[in-house]
């Protein structure tokens, strides 16, 4: 008997996994406040030059004296127009000339690390840069741990991880360089990859087959609770070092998890250790409350997935165009959604609110997939989500360059539309492309998607701060531009893929090349067919979560 055929009988989702998948799903929610927190400790602030003869010179006015100085001495903004330009001072001789010194605006950050070093400027791309750093720990830590997990098991890896990202993590609040906080932004995204892709894969690996599709997308909404928690720390600790060190504390509960979390009963056997997968499947049937003969434990097997190499997704014309489009859509889906989830903070109105409702979006966009996945088919409804989310990010565009300041919610609104849309698409694309790679490459093709994503986070920092390269509210509506714009034509280009609901999913490469060619609707079981579209089914080193 296989492993999944056990879960038939210990149960697919009892008590027992509900408080362990509920444990596990509090990583991911953990693992929001280090993704995103670059939103907060890269933020750039209001500044402008600091006044030489002013030795306590503060952003902020502190008599009529010292606004006449300012004025007299720091132009207004070609930008604004009422702010004051934050990298030029009058000197002796009336000259504007490059900045020396700065300070800061207090009324939305205390101090950030942006602010601290100095990343304004001619060199205010360091803060894009370090945003990347962190997402090319990311794609590093997804590939590694995902391999690293194989090697010592869920388990071990998991508290090597926690263990990394306590050390890391902590040690960034004392980071005095660009290249310090850099490396450890590297690693800590590692640590959250690893930290999301390793209990992911633990989750899924003990529930049953059939409650794979509703796992997986529920751990989205522990991703997007987390985002909604940070806004409220972030709100309340306005000191990055202090908020640095308040995100990292909760890490120290994970330690707890050696003694609370099981480890795969799938990974036991495939090493091997049948005796230890046996007493975790009696553990979870005694916890299910499900008295299980024990002969039913005898010849335990987990069932060899056929494997094909990575050539064979781009040999044939019909799985090349195929997979192209499923990683076009992988990168764009991703990069819009971190784009989006970066870009707040150029919307109008409050900073925290904004991050807040952006965080908030995200629970109407996994409710869709729940709700509506297997009802109108995964097809109708990703290229709907992809197509919603960038129509409304472009509209956001108009009240942004041409409505007035008190109608600017119209903007934050548009622009949350946009993420509800792509939020809910990018969940649906994991599960989508997962059922249309043939069984025998699934693997390589889940492990390249992921990859593609990734690299679309990499790309989403720039983009999102193009209105450093570009001044104004064009500079601001530009991202949005870009993110509406792909997400509608990636959404569009998506019509091209063949749908799975409901079909028998492809297993060889030739069943690959005739899905969706041939009708294939008449099926086995309802079982069967619960199982066969579950996109759980082949986890392993592969397949990575869609988060990150």
């Amino acid at each position: 008997m296989d492993v999944d055929s056990t879960f038939e009988i210990v149960g697919e989702f009892g008590p027992y996994q509900k408080r362990i998948y509920f444990l596990l799903c509090l990583m991911p929610f953990m693992t929001s406040f280090h993704t995103l927190l670059s939103s907060f400790i890269l933020a750039t602030p209001d500044h402008r030059c600091a006044l030489p003869n002013w030795p306590n010179d503060t952003y902020k006015i502190q008599s009529e004296a010292h606004m006449e100085d300012v004025n007299r001495s720091i132009p207004l903004s070609s930008e604004d127009g009422y702010l004051y330009d934050g990298c030029t001072i009058y000197g002796n001789n009336s000259k504007l000339v490059h900045c020396e010194k700065w300070v800061y605006a207090k009324t939305v950050f205390e101090s950030t690390f942006t602010s601290e070093q100095n990343f304004v400027c001619d060199d205010e791309l360091k803060t894009s840069h370090a945003a990347m750093i962190f997402f090319g720990g990311v794609l590093t830590g997804a590939l590694g741990f995902g391999s690293l997990s194989d090697l010592l098991g869920r388990k071990k890896t998991f508290y090597f991880a926690v263990w990394l990202l306590l050390v890391s993590s902590f040690s960034l609040a004392w980071a005095s360089s660009f290249w310090v906080f850099g490396l450890l932004r590297f690693i800590i995204g590692m640590c959250t990859s690893g930290l999301y892709v390793v209990p992911f894969v633990l989750g899924m690996e003990l529930v049953g087959p059939s409650k794979r599709v509703w796992a997986g997308i529920v751990i989205c909404y522990f991703f997007a609770a987390g985002l909604v928690v940070l806004a409220g720390v972030a709100y309340f600790i306005r000191d990055w070092v202090y908020l640095e060190i308040a995100i990292s504390i909760p890490s120290i509960f994970f330690l707890f998890y050696w003694w609370l979390i099981p480890e795969s009963p799938r990974w036991l056997l495939s090493q091997g250790k049948h005796e230890e997968a046996v007493k975790i499947l009696k553990k979870i049937a005694k916890g299910n409350n499900k008295n299980v003969d024990e002969k039913a434990f005898g010849n335990l097997t987990v069932q060899e997935e056929p494997s094909g190499r990575f050539w064979h997704l781009i040999d044939n014309p019909v799985l090349l165009k195929r997979t192209l489009i499923i990683l076009i859509n992988w990168m764009f889906a991703s990069m819009a959604y971190f784009g989006l989830s970066l870009n707040t903070g150029d919307l109008s109105g409050d900073y925290y609110l904004n991050f807040f409702l952006s965080g908030l979006a995200e629970f109407p966009a996994y409710t869709i997939c729940l709700l509506l996945l297997d009802r109108i088919g995964r097809k109708t409804l990703h290229v709907s989500c992809m197509v919603f989310g960038g129509i409304f990010c472009i509209c956001a565009i108009f009240p942004m360059l041409y409505a007035s300041e008190d109608l600017q919610p119209i903007t934050v609104t548009l622009a949350m539309l946009g993420k509800v849309g792509i939020a809910a698409a990018y969940g649906i694309i994991y599960i989508w492309s997962a059922e249309l790679y043939p069984t025998v490459v699934r693997n390589q093709g889940m492990g390249l998607s992921s990859t593609m994503a990734n690299t679309g986070a990499l790309v989403s920092p720039y983009v999102a701060d193009l209105n450093k390269a570009v001044s104004g509210d064009v500079g601001r509506a530009l991202p949005f531009v870009l993110f509406g714009g792909c997400a509608l034509l990636v959404g569009l280009l998506a019509l091209m893929l063949p749908e799975t609901l409901n079909q028998h999913l492809p297993e060889t490469i030739e069943d690959g090349i005739n899905f969706g060619k041939i009708p294939n609707n008449k099926y086995k079981s309802e079982k069967e067919d619960n199982s066969v579209n579950s996109p759980g089914l082949d986890i392993n080193e592969g397949v990575y979560s869609s988060k990150l």
